[in-house]
This record gives C-alpha cells, sequence and structure tokens, in this order.
C-alpha cells in the first residue's frame, strides 16, 4: 500500500456518515466531505466552480442537502471510475439527474410502464 496521497487518495477513515437524510437536514462542508470520503478542498473547489450548491444558511457558512450529498456522491463515483474531469462529470450527474425527474414525471402522469 502506498504512502503517498493521489488526488483521489481517501484520507479518511472507512467510517463515513451512512444513513438517511431529510429535506430539512443539513450538513457541514466536514460532514459533506467525510461522507463522500474526500478531503474538504475537493468540496470547496466543486462550490466554488458551481458544481455543488451550497444551502442559504449563515453568512460564511456552508450548510448541503440531502440533493446535494447524493450529488457530490455521485461527481465523485464518476471522476474517480471514469477519471472524469469534474466539469464532464457534472454534466453527466446533470443528464441522470434529468432523466430521474423525467421517469417522476411519467410515473405521476401513470405512464410508465
Amino acid at each position: 500500500m502506498s504512502t503517498t496521497a493521489g488526488p483521489h487518495t481517501n484520507p479518511f477513515p472507512q467510517e463515513a456518515l451512512v444513513g438517511e437524510l431529510l429535506e430539512e437536514a443539513a450538513l457541514t462542508l466536514d460532514e459533506l466531505a467525510r461522507a463522500c470520503r474526500v478531503p474538504p478542498g475537493w468540496v470547496i473547489e466543486r462550490v466554488e466552480s458551481g458544481l455543488i450548491d451550497v444551502s442559504p444558511s449563515q453568512p460564511g457558512v456552508w450548510r448541503f442537502t440531502s440533493a446535494s450529498l447524493v450529488r457530490a456522491r455521485r461527481l465523485v463515483s464518476l471522476e474517480t471510475t471514469f477519471d472524469a474531469a469534474p466539469e464532464l462529470a457534472a454534466l453527466t450527474t446533470d443528464l441522470i439527474e434529468e432523466v430521474a425527474q423525467l421517469r417522476q414525471r411519467l410515473r405521476d402522469a401513470g405512464l410508465d410502464e
């Protein structure tokens, strides 16, 4: 096992936040990073690039919803699995989210099969 940390090396132990989040729940920057098994800097870069949304909170305090957690985990997965650039992973994530929304609309309209 290598002792040097690469760009996608997990600096956190295997214990990540696992569970079900409610929409009202909000994660801090450190909690989101730990749940995604990435360093906080990874999250900061994606927020500053507009790839992950921050919930309105107190000035200077970042909070993340469960939707942001799902999106961040998907970004991590795409970036690491396919060695995708963050922007490409975000575009793919956008398309996955849009397909899910369209499928939900079909179900709501009773048109799913």
